[in-house]
């Protein structure tokens, strides 16, 4: 398979090492299209894949356009793909805010994905959710998915108006991941601890709990309720969770993320 991606950044270059990894694509089929001169000096340096600076004819030899520029570039990069792109081509757009109509609009093209991948998909530990434009066939978008799978894991969403709840669940959810652990640690640290001791302490206790939801056979209310015993520690800090609003306050977060995703798209 020979693949384009415009836009060369951590989420483009995420891509682009999973498919290399996983030999979806040989490297002389991987064009990255970089217009940063800096960057695509760096990309050649690492022999990443065949990288320019400009989008050209060439880009209507690849079967997939992979389109990872930020959100407020695309216009201006459309107004330049827009004139090389074949009808069978099947643009993939992991840009955040933008909706599959105005892709198409401004690209006058139909063959349309668009997918939320999050920042885990840089260690190939990624969740993307992707919907498709009407058209495209069930053969190209397996291969689609197959490839968003390299990544990590992805889910196909029918109703396109859901991709904003990815993006305020699983899109920015790193950053709600990050923001507990952060005051986890400052909370250890007041307790007494080096700020490197409760940074192991926090981030294993992490990783170990991630692997119990996943493998143990209990909901998550009976992981809660066997560490939170009757009128012990742990019982302590729920409640205090509870009269301070953090489960109110960290949901009532999320669906403002949603309500900023559906702005954005429009």
């Amino acid at each position: 398979m020979k693949i384009a991606i415009v836009g060369c950044g951590n989420m483009g270059m995420a891509f682009a090492r999973s498919f290399i990894q996983y030999d979806l694509v040989k490297k002389e089929n991987l064009l990255l299209i970089e217009k940063s001169t800096e960057r695509a000096a760096s990309l050649r340096d690492e022999r990443a894949g065949v990288v320019v600076d400009t989008i050209s004819p060439q880009i209507a030899d690849y079967e997939l356009v992979i389109l990872s520029v930020k959100p407020q570039d695309f216009v201006a990069v459309s107004a330049e793909l827009k004139d090389v792109i074949k009808p069978e081509q099947v643009v993939l757009s992991i840009m955040a805010g933008i909706p599959m109509a105005k892709i198409q609009d401004l690209l006058n093209h139909k063959l349309v994905v668009r997918a939320m991948p999050n920042t885990p998909a840089m260690l190939g530990m990624g969740i993307t959710g992707f919907t498709a434009a009407d058209g495209i066939s069930f053969a190209k978008l397996l291969k689609v998915e197959n490839l968003i799978n390299a990544t990590g894991r992805s889910v196909y969403l029918e109703d396109e108006s859901m991709i904003d709840a990815v993006t305020a669940l699983s899109g920015s959810g790193p950053a709600y991941f990050y923001y507990v652990v952060k005051h986890m640690i400052e909370a250890g640290k007041k307790m007494g601890f080096e700020e490197s001791m409760a940074a192991l302490l926090v981030k294993q206790t992490m990783l170990g709990s991630y692997h119990l939801i996943n493998n143990a056979e209990k909901s998550l209310e009976d992981l809660i309720k066997a560490v939170a015993s009757k009128g012990g520690t742990t019982e302590a800090a729920l409640k205090t969770f509870e009269d301070n609003f953090l489960p109110n306050g960290l949901i009532e977060g999320i669906l403002a993320a949603e309500r900023r995703a559906k702005e954005l798209s429009k």
